[in-house]
């Protein structure tokens, strides 16, 4: 099989991250590279290491063109400009994968109080299947609109999907200590992203209002079969990349350890992407960055009958373009792990 993709907004942060990711994949012609700052310009002008691409030109976005020339669109721009992007190559029947949050909502009228004003295309928004592999694959696998989630809410719903589940943790006593690297607020330059404003610090941001807060809620009040709410508070580490999460949960009852690794195990024996870790160890940044992987450990709080709950990813690919490229394996019918295997860095 070879894909033909169009990647728009290829060069920010998590386009150029596909792009890296695609061009050493098996199944994948990278056909159409869009950026509207950059359009005319090659790839060596801006990034010299996409060695294999260097001939290649970025070039604005015409869906009509696109659509006859790709198999599918990755689209890694802004939500607002996501909204109408998806929306233009949904008469040309070609399966499209959204970076932003543009698409990951059930409820219009939630999406409209997270991210403003209401959604343009409610419609298209209904139809489109929250891209989150480990538990979504069927549909998946038939999705016009594939809502690719981030890296906190990635980190957050699969680290608590299975105890949630199991019914080990009270899901209205959720609080989740998010950190997180630089990189993930995008390519754009700020103050508050400046070298000197974010070397040997560390601030927390946002504090009981970030947007991805509702789609946290939304996807495991799912799972807990009622409304949840909860305590979500992300902090801005001096790294570049890497989310590494402490949650907190009240346990109703007592539990050991093993109990607690028998959820996971139920839900992701078999997953190839999630690792487990053993009593005694707990994931750190160094282990997933790098990689596709999301990591979880946890510890069982006796004393304060409380588990805490301990997952780390690489913001840019389990958490972005990695993400993006295991839904396109899955809808397009290839093995999952398909250009995804890369082990962590570690330095």
């Amino acid at each position: 099989m070879n894909i033909h993709v169009g990647i728009m907004g290829a060069t920010g942060y998590a386009g150029l991250e596909l792009t890296r990711i695609l061009s050493g994949h098996p199944s994948v012609t990278i056909a159409k590279l869009g950026s509207t700052s950059y359009a005319g310009k090659k790839v060596m002008e801006l990034y010299p290491q996409l060695s294999s691409l260097h001939d290649r030109v970025y070039e604005e976005t015409d869906s009509e063109k696109w659509a006859a020339s790709c198999d599918v669109i990755f689209t890694c721009l802004p939500h607002e400009a996501s909204v109408e992007a998806v929306a233009a190559f949904e008469p040309y029947g070609k399966p499209v994968i959204d970076f932003s949050g543009a698409y990951r909502y059930d409820d219009p009228d939630v999406y409209a109080r997270s991210y403003q004003p209401p959604h343009a295309h409610p419609d298209l928004l209904r139809r489109a299947v929250y891209g989150l592999t480990e538990l979504y694959r069927d549909q998946v696998k038939t999705a016009d609109i594939i809502a690719n989630p981030g890296c906190f809410t990635t980190c957050s719903i699969l680290a608590l999907t299975p105890v949630i589940a199991s019914g080990i943790v009270d899901p209205d006593t959720i609080i989740i200590d998010a950190k997180t690297g630089v990189s993930g607020a995008g390519r754009k330059p700020s103050q508050a992203l400046h070298f000197p404003e974010t070397h040997d610090n560390c601030k927390a941001y946002k504090v009981a209002a970030h947007r991805h807060t509702s789609e946290i809620e939304q996807e495991l009040s799912k799972t807990a079969g009622k409304p949840l709410g909860i305590s979500f508070t992300p902090h801005l580490l001096p790294v570049n990349r890497g989310i590494l999460e402490t949650i907190h949960c009240t346990l109703p009852k007592a539990v050991s350890h093993a109990d607690v690794m028998a959820a996971y195990r139920k839900y992701y024996g078999d997953e190839p992407f999630i690792k487990l870790y053993p009593e005694g160890s707990l994931p750190e940044l160094k282990h997933v960055v790098g990689s596709n992987e999301l990591h979880i450990g946890f510890v069982v709080d006796a004393r304060l009958n409380r588990l805490l709950i301990f997952s780390a990813l690489d913001n840019m690919i389990k958490g972005a373009a990695g993400q993006a490229v295991q839904n396109m394996n899955v809808r397009f019918g290839l093995p999952e792990t398909t250009g995804l295997l890369s082990p962590a860095w570690y330095l």
